[in-house]
């Protein structure tokens, strides 16, 4: 396994770039051993198909390690910062809801009230008695 590692570490991490022993692109697997299981991983097209090619590199990262830790940390503080934006933009929404409703509240107040004091160009009152 050692040697694979050591083989897979002079390949780019980007599958686009990956070529095995044959010149092929990596395909993904999942691993189905007792130490792995479910693990995802780039391997050759011909694994166990053809001899010559051990070419292997772990999709993701190890489980439980450092940089899983450093994601999650990260991945916290994203999401308390994106939390924290929501709810002073859901203030602002309110804030601006109640602005809207107050007027239209205003308009309707007004419309109304000048609608019961018009009056005729001749001087006649439109009004209702």
């Amino acid at each position: 396994m050692a040697s694979q590692s050591s083989r897979a570490s002079r390949f780019c991490s980007d599958a686009k770039e990956l070529l095995c022993g044959h010149g092929e692109r990596p395909i993904l697997r999942t691993s189905s051993t007792k130490d792995n299981p479910g693990r995802r991983f780039w391997g050759c097209v011909y694994y166990e198909v053809q001899d010559g090619c051990d070419f292997f590199i772990w999709a993701d990262p190890e489980p439980g390690g450092v940089q899983q830790e450093v994601e999650f940390a990260r991945n916290r503080r994203k999401i308390t910062k994106l939390k924290a934006r929501l709810k002073e933009l859901e203030t602002k929404l309110w804030v601006v809801a109640a602005l809207c409703f107050a007027g239209w509240v205003g308009f309707l107040f007004l419309f109304l009230q000048n609608h019961y004091n018009l009056k005729h160009p001749n001087g006649m009152h439109l009004g209702y008695r």
